[in-house]
């Protein structure tokens, strides 16, 4: 058993819904096991300048259901500077603090990481990012909201491109990961899906997504026609696909970039519910003894994954939706 007295947390890198959840779950945990909470604010920034404040029971009521973070989130490029690892160590060591949980994607853990080097406490990484793009869980804080904000804006998109017999093409965030495009292009019902896992796209190889256009426009009396983006899918953007596509096919493309209203909003059930284990979970694996690892749940089983891992890229979306999107999009 470890013996902890004083625990931190932050919330780094974009934020999602579902993290005030978290901190929730943490603060209530650690309070039942008679121990400290700071909350340090926005990210490894407060960490390195000591902007915290003492995380009591009054902090986090009725935060379950609030997006965004309480302690506000942020980039960290000084961490990143000689030195900056170093300094966030000795600022632990100067607050007593005997371990901090890192909310983030895995950016933020490899911040976690460059600072264990220096640190002599325990680091745990809990994954919050609505891209899902974290090694060694199934689902990340802030994906099931996502997935329901980007459905709820694409079925309006449809109403409007029925409306005027219009083919629209909707770019959602994923960085260099197509989840959450294939899962929200998959329950919203559109056409055609485009993500970095599909292969490369270029203006010299779009062939394969024109003629599926054309067919639709001329055989099968389509009103509308989606094709959702995965933003960086394509060079210059999804407005320039759109552009490139008007004018290799003549039908008018029209883009629509959703943009940061992906990570606002109320969190879902699943994510509030996926927040509030694996934030207790994380506080529980702590006082095990556990470091240097990520609170993550598999196959509904909280678990845990070595932080340095969580970045290595052999999360692969579903294989069976990608072949299924494939088919149905190439008629």
């Amino acid at each position: 058993m470890s013996r902890i007295k004083r625990l931190a947390v932050l919330t780094s890198g974009g934020d999602a819904p579902g993290m005030n959840a978290c901190i929730r779950a943490i603060q209530l945990t650690a309070s039942a096991c008679n121990i400290e909470v700071i909350g340090f604010m926005h990210g490894f920034n407060g960490l390195l300048e000591q902007e915290y404040l003492m995380l009591h029971e009054q902090h986090v009521n009725n935060i379950i259901q609030r997006g965004g973070t309480i302690l506000k989130s942020a980039r960290c490029p000084a961490l990143e500077q000689a030195g900056g690892p170093a300094k966030a160590a000795t600022v632990l060591q100067q607050l007593n603090i005997d371990a901090l949980i890192i909310i983030g994607g895995d950016g933020s853990f490899r911040g976690a990481m460059a600072i264990s080097q220096h640190y002599h406490g325990q680091l745990m990484g809990v994954p919050g990012t609505i891209d899902n793009d974290v090694d060694g869980t199934d689902n990340t804080i802030g994906f099931a909201t996502a997935i329901d904000t980007a459905l709820d804006a694409i079925d309006k998109i449809r109403d409007t491109a029925d409306a005027f017999e219009r083919m629209f093409l909707i770019e959602l965030m994923g960085r260099h990961s197509g989840y959450l495009s294939l899962a929200a292009g998959i329950a919203a019902g559109a056409e055609q899906i485009i993500c970095p896992e599909f292969g490369p796209l270029s203006p010299d190889n779009l062939k394969h997504l024109i003629i599926p256009m054309q067919h639709a426009q001329l055989l099968s009396a389509k009103a509308s026609y989606l094709i959702v983006v995965a933003e960086n899918s394509y060079p210059g953007g999804t407005t320039a696909l759109a552009d490139d596509l008007t004018k290799a096919s003549g039908i008018e493309c029209r883009a629509c970039i959703l943009g940061h209203i992906q990570r606002g909003g109320s969190p879902v059930g699943a994510d509030r519910i996926l927040a509030t284990k694996l934030g207790a979970y994380a506080v529980e694996q702590l006082l095990q003894g556990a470091s240097l690892m990520m609170a993550g749940e598999i196959n509904g089983q909280a678990g845990l994954y070595p932080l340095k891992k969580t970045g290595d890229r052999t999360k692969a979306i579903d294989p069976f939706l990608v072949r299924w999107q494939q088919q149905i999009g190439s008629f």
